[in-house]
């Protein structure tokens, strides 16, 4: 069942959602572009903080190639982060999504990460052909592994030397979800 739009609990008093980006979500694109370490680990250092406005204007962050969405707090109405997704290809005709996400600081830690992983994945299985998604997380980032795993994902192994990071190249975490893997909702995967 496709969850996208619909809210998911996460507490009582708190439920998220993914929707679209808005022009007013822009700000916080912009933030992450120029504030250092906002988005963790993943800093690649100060970036154009106009490419989130063009890339809006040109198609609402909605590609056929790529895209994101926003992961909404509902109660009060605000962007806790966003979740990405990117197109990819082995070989052959076999697709693949890779995604991605990233929170404000005051919402991790709170069962939304997981919870908005899991969410894109449904929409992905639900509006496109494609039998795997993949994501990739650095070997420090329990927290992000942990997130993974309840949102039904699989750890494949460690991929050698794929990232430069802080001066150095550095080892990932290669996890995936096939369409056919159990759902963590039907898992009952809780907090």
């Amino acid at each position: 069942m496709e969850r996208i739009g619909v809210s998911v609990p996460v507490t009582a008093e708190l439920a998220i959602r993914l929707r679209p980006v808005t022009q007013p979500d822009l700000a916080m694109f912009r933030r992450f572009r120029v504030e250092p370490g906002l988005i963790g680990l993943d800093w690649a250092g100060f970036q154009d903080a106009e490419a989130p406005a063009r890339r809006f204007a040109l198609d609402g962050y909605l590609g056929e190639d790529d895209g994101r969405l926003i992961v909404e707090v509902e109660q009060e109405q605000t962007a806790a982060g966003l979740v990405s997704y990117t197109s990819g290809r082995y070989a052959g005709r076999a697709s693949y999504w890779e995604i991605g996400i990233v929170l404000l600081p005051p919402w991790r830690g709170r069962g939304i990460g997981w919870r908005a992983q899991a969410l894109l994945c449904d929409y992905l299985f639900h509006h496109t052909p494609a039998q795997r998604i993949q994501a990739g997380t650095h070997p420090e980032n329990i927290a992000e592994q942990r997130a993974l795993e309840k949102a039904g994902f699989q750890l494949e192994g460690v991929v050698r030397a794929s990232e430069f990071r802080a001066g150095q190249w550095r080892d990932a975490y290669l996890y995936s979800r096939l369409r056919d893997d159990p759902s963590p909702w039907d898992a009952g995967t809780t907090g």
